[in-house]
């Protein structure tokens, strides 16, 4: 490997200057609800045909990079998470963004994502070949206990009653559920809608929850006050600079830890920067000294989440160039484009192509450091689209969300899809259900399922084989502890709420 030719290559202006538009690029795309991180990519794809294999790898990786972290933009100031990643925190980040600190918190995700990028690029350029052996040493059942551990963290992050959230994530779970049974093939809930064989798309569900509900529920409170503008107050730009810098510097622990996680959860296939923030956010709730802040407007989950995300990026990665399994979405576009241009993924690729390789993960570390010059136009053309009257910026978001949602199946059907479940999420506002929970299901419901199912059969419905690797095992006991402790938690809830009843009846 010659570094020198490495940095040379990383040095060509036609280089930077596809780092330099493909992050803003991605920053603006992300910021918009309802256009993910994935449908930005797929769009930059006819554009890598005239690239060279560097530069059009690169170009994929600035896109997304920026795209992920831009998810915080609209889930801050519009309470619309632009990715699920984003909706793991949407609730402390919306909180601090309406109470005044908006180009706080958007700068904190901002370099927390930025920080977290790089920490992920290092593992990945360092110690790719050890943890993709590991990685895909994954059989199905480490990916259902994974699934299941994942799906439980949604009864530590919620800010609820037990039992709301539980209510929120079979429901998510139950949506889930539409579609080609994974095992025998029988299609259910489709109600004889062909679109509906395919299941209810994550993207659609994230968009009627968050964003439709959050329309609904706007105008239920702004009615008959046309074109008042949002009330969200932007402090002056150094100070949020100096806020979001405080954060971060001070939080370095959880920023580390995080990245950590995010790197490991990024690197198993189906995982992806979704599953990453939400254990990341379970596990700093967990460990924090004031978890009973979480949900309502507090920096530290927002700092793990925001670094967890970026690192999930380059976790991705470590299966996709190693062994051409696809981490998400994204790598799964990404290994077209590398076959397209002539590079197979496989162990080998770092003898075929390592100045390559290298290169691309030089080209992924400059992507977010360059993320915090571009991110930071976004974040301040996002904070003047909010002068906009509501009268204005209300039917924008609608037509943003329902082409987002278009654009995800290329089926009109899906608008449907987006406005059944944002009346449903709207009527889970109002009872003060929360709807994270729901998404995480959607996200998760599948991979546990089809994962349950594999693994049935090949134990030929024996479920002592769940325990018989060792990693399998170690997964299953904390899943095991995890939902002991959840039943603890929501027997605790039951008896203190009975017991106050009790107290109330006159003797």
């Amino acid at each position: 490997m010659d570094v020198t030719t490495i940095l040379l290559n990383l040095l060509d202006p036609s280089l930077l200057a596809t780092i330099l538009i493909c992050t803003l690029y991605g920053s603006l795309v992300g910021a918009l609800p309802g256009l993910s991180a994935t449908m930005a990519v797929a769009l930059l794809v006819p554009f890598t045909f005239f690239m060279q294999p560097v530069q059009a790898i690169t170009a994929i990786v600035a896109t997304t990079s920026t795209a992920i972290f831009a998810g915080d933009i609209s889930g801050a100031l519009l309470r619309i998470p632009g990715t699920p990643a984003s909706a793991a925190y949407v609730d402390d980040s919306a909180t601090l963004a309406h109470g005044g600190q908006a180009r706080t918190v958007l700068f904190t995700s901002l370099f927390t994502g930025s920080m977290g990028g790089v920490l992920g690029v290092l593992v990945l350029a360092f110690f790719t070949p050890y943890l993709a052996r590991f990685a895909t040493s994954f059989s199905s059942y480490e990916m259902f206990w994974l699934a299941a551990l994942g799906l439980s963290c949604a009864v530590f992050v919620a800010n609820a009653t037990p039992a709301k959230t539980v209510a929120s994530l079979f429901i998510g779970l139950a949506i889930s559920s539409v579609g080609i049974d994974v095992a025998v093939g029988i299609p259910r809930f489709t109600f004889g809608f062909y679109d509906l064989y395919d299941g209810v798309d994550f993207i659609s569900g994230m968009i009627g929850f968050f964003a439709l509900a959050e329309l609904f529920r706007s105008l239920r409170l702004e009615s008959g006050r046309q074109g008042v503008a949002l009330p969200i107050m932007m402090e002056p730009l150094g100070q949020a600079l100096r806020g979001a810098a405080r954060e971060v510097f001070g939080r370095w622990k959880n920023i580390l830890r995080s990245s950590a996680f995010g790197v490991f959860i990024g690197m198993l296939p189906g995982a992806g920067a979704d599953v990453a923030a939400w254990v990341s956010y379970a596990v700093s709730r967990r460990m924090s000294k004031t978890p009973e802040r979480f949900g309502k407007g507090h920096f530290e989950g927002l700092v793990d989440g925001g670094a967890s995300n970026n690192a999930a990026i380059a976790g991705a990665w470590t299966p996709a160039l190693v062994f051409g399994i696809p981490g998400d979405s994204v790598t799964a576009i990404a290994i077209g484009v590398l076959m397209m241009k002539g590079m197979a993924p496989g162990p080998d690729i770092f003898q075929r192509s390592g100045e390559i390789v290298y290169t691309l993960f030089g080209a992924f570390a400059l992507s977010n450091v360059l993320m915090v010059l571009t991110g930071g136009v976004a974040i301040m053309l996002a904070s003047q689209l909010l002068r906009l009257p509501k009268s204005a910026l209300m039917p924008l978001i609608l037509a943003l969300s329902l082409i987002g949602g278009y654009a995800v199946t290329g089926s009109s059907f899906s608008i449907w899809i987006i406005l059944v479940l944002g009346l449903l999420g709207y009527f889970m506002v109002l009872v003060e259900i929360p709807v994270g929970p729901a998404i995480l299901g959607i996200v998760l419901g599948k991979v546990l399922e089809q994962n349950f199912m594999t693994s049935m059969i090949k134990s030929e419905g024996h479920f002592a084989a769940f325990f018989s690797r060792d990693v399998s095992l170690v997964l299953g006991i904390i899943t095991l502890i995890v939902w002991a402790g959840c039943l603890f938690r929501i027997t605790r809830t039951i008896l203190a709420a009975r017991a106050s009843e009790t107290q109330g009846i006159p003797t």
